[in-house]
């Protein structure tokens, strides 16, 4: 076997793991904060993975790394042994940290412009490039026909010019 043959294969499971690996949901959460109670557990994540990482932002608590994340799993997992429903888990985190905490927070008044804002900001920008267009063809005034004249005479120059 050639040894171009061994690369190929070597190579090929390489970026299968690496696929794979990346593929995979991060998992932050250390062995010492899973609860015993499978329920219990399977709630906590569910919580979890609504809940935005307040230093990595566009991550789940249960996929960071930070000390942050950390201590909100174990908010999380106390208030379930303590026998607090899902809803009210997520109002008490609220209640402290903002709409802000979570990854699809709620429409409402507080909330419309995060909502709303890129068709807002989408349907100005269609706005003023229609604006644009439309003043820019009303601006311009319309050629005599001696102007005209001179204009097609002045292209006719350039294009006979040999090009520099």
């Amino acid at each position: 076997m050639s040894q171009r043959g061994i690369k190929l294969p070597v190579a090929a499971a390489i970026a299968l793991g690496a696929l794979v690996f990346a593929a995979s949901p991060g998992q932050a959460l250390q062995p010492d904060e899973v609860l015993p109670d499978r329920k219990l557990e399977q709630r906590a994540r569910d919580i979890s993975l609504g809940l935005r990482c307040l230093v990595c932002q566009n991550q789940s608590i249960d996929d960071s790394d930070a000390q942050v994340a950390q201590d909100l799993r174990r908010v999380v997992r106390q208030r379930l042994v303590a026998g607090d429903s899902d809803s009210e888990i997520r109002a008490y985190i609220v209640e402290r940290y903002g709409d802000f905490v979570l990854l699809k927070p709620p429409f409402n008044a507080r909330t419309f412009l995060l909502w709303l804002g890129p068709a807002i900001v989408l349907l100005g920008g269609a706005v003023l490039v229609l604006w644009g267009r439309g003043r820019s063809r009303a601006g311009a005034p319309a050629l005599s026909a001696a102007e005209q004249a001179q204009l097609r005479k002045l292209l006719d120059e350039r294009e006979r010019e040999p090009p520099t």
